[in-house]
């Protein structure tokens, strides 16, 4: 783990969206230690600051890829970043989706709008190894189609079910509408022998994660990647605290049985 910024420089940049770019980024010199699925990054734009940005592609030939959307001053500068230019990453940080110990269940991966960028790695490893697991569903919503991430590529993954929902679909869509959780009426899974993963907006991680312990999947089998202001990245300035839990050290994965009654309390 690096606590100073170590240069990557971006190899390649895709529009995800009107506002989210997914810039590869590859070490000038020597590299951070490797990734896994759902850890992030302190992410820096030299002369503007940093951001925590989890991990989105970890390609085989080294490097990692960070998948930004453009909402404040460091992630604009970021995304306004052009092949051969250069940024600084701190890390690996946080915590893992740990796919590993799902290994034999199904899996049922949730996400919201750019959630779906941090469980990209995930899905992109389990499909890779269908005798791993059992059925594998993914589940995505967004606002509008046009906010959807990894749209080519949602199409190409071969799993027992993915769904793509969107809140307000616009004259040509003619995919399903409304919340991701409807999603959860089709998908193939055996909720005792399940093991859910669930990244995006605060409430649709609650609603979600609620509704799969309600079908019967255990609440310590419900992973959730929790967001909080977090400034170190290494558990010292305490910014990323929820209750007990410091989300840069403890988290940002952590079990529904642990995240819920923090959730659930308002004044954190």
């Amino acid at each position: 783990m690096s606590t100073v910024p170590v240069p990557y420089r971006v190899i390649d940049r895709w529009d995800e969206t009107r506002d989210t770019v997914t810039l590869r980024l590859d070490p000038v010199r020597e590299p951070l230690a490797p990734f896994t699925p759902g850890r992030f990054a302190m992410v820096y734009a030299f002369g503007v600051g940093e951001i925590p940005v989890s991990v989105s592609s970890i390609p085989t030939d080294g490097g990692v890829a960070h998948t930004i959307r453009a909402v404040g001053a460091v992630s604009a500068a970021l995304c306004r970043k052009r092949v051969g230019d250069t940024v600084g990453l701190r890390g690996p940080f946080g915590t893992g989706w740990q796919l590993e110990t799902a290994r034999g269940q199904d899996l049922v991966v949730v996400a919201g709008g750019i959630g779906l960028a941090p469980l990209r790695p995930l899905i992109r490893r389990a499909v890779a190894d269908p005798r791993a697991y059992g059925k594998v569903n993914v589940l995505v919503g967004a606002r509008t189609p046009a906010d959807l991430v990894s749209r080519v590529e949602i199409r190409r993954w071969a799993t027992a079910y993915t769904g793509v929902t969107v809140d307000h679909p616009g004259a040509y869509w003619r995919g399903e509408i409304g919340l991701v959780t409807r999603l959860l009426d089709a998908a193939q899974f055996d909720p005792g022998q399940a093991t859910a993963f669930v990244c995006g907006p605060e409430p649709m991680i609650r609603a979600t994660a609620r509704d799969l312990v309600h079908r019967g999947v255990a609440a310590d089998r419900v992973r959730v990647s929790l967001e909080r202001n977090m400034r170190c990245a290494t558990g010292h300035c305490g910014h990323c605290q929820l209750g007990p839990v410091l989300l840069c050290r403890d988290g940002p994965v952590i079990g529904f049985d642990r995240a819920e009654p923090l959730m659930r309390t308002r004044e954190l």
